[in-house]
């Protein structure tokens, strides 16, 4: 019998935006985002003015999942989340948003935001799990399609982090 490998999260690098944006294109067909949009994030993600924290969850050479989040202020605001079709229901998800929301915390961010698919609802259960609450919503946000998405919000993310525990 064989240990199962558990996904190890460490910080995206450029490099990854290769594996990034495929696993991308399979979950998000539709509105997935390009190269240059990770690149542009990425590239305020280091150093002393940093406002964005991208992380990779990877399980051997694989990367299984990525997450990032951009701050602003007193807001951040989860930027994307995603998780490889043969994770899903493995906790991975809620291992990348309790990172997220731990950067939240180093941001010292008050409120936390998100978008989400209003079909997606396995992602917005997720999110209030974590204490999210649906505040209002953006008509035809998701394009094309012209999917309607759901606004989240989070008040005081250290609190919600609280006790959780990450691998890595």
């Amino acid at each position: 019998m064989t240990t199962p490998v558990i996904p190890v999260l460490r910080e995206m690098r450029w490099w990854d935006i290769d594996p990034v944006l495929e696993l991308e294109k399979d979950l998000f067909p539709e509105d997935a985002w390009s190269r240059g949009m990770f690149w542009s994030e990425l590239a305020h993600s280091r150093g002393p003015g940093a406002t964005r924290r991208f992380v990779v969850a990877e399980e051997g050479e694989r990367i299984v999942g990525y997450a990032g989040l951009a701050s602003a202020g007193e807001l951040a605001d989860v930027q994307t989340i995603a998780v490889a079709r043969d994770h899903w229901g493995t906790g991975l998800g809620a291992t990348l948003l309790t990172e997220l929301l731990r950067a939240a915390t180093a941001f010292e961010c008050a409120e936390v935001m998100l978008e989400c698919r209003i079909d997606n609802i396995r992602a917005q259960k997720l999110y209030e799990r974590f204490g999210f609450e649906a505040i209002g919503f953006r008509r035809g946000y998701y394009q094309p399609g012209n999917v309607d998405a759901l606004v989240m919000r989070l008040t005081d993310p250290s609190t919600s982090v609280r006790g959780t525990e990450i691998n890595g």
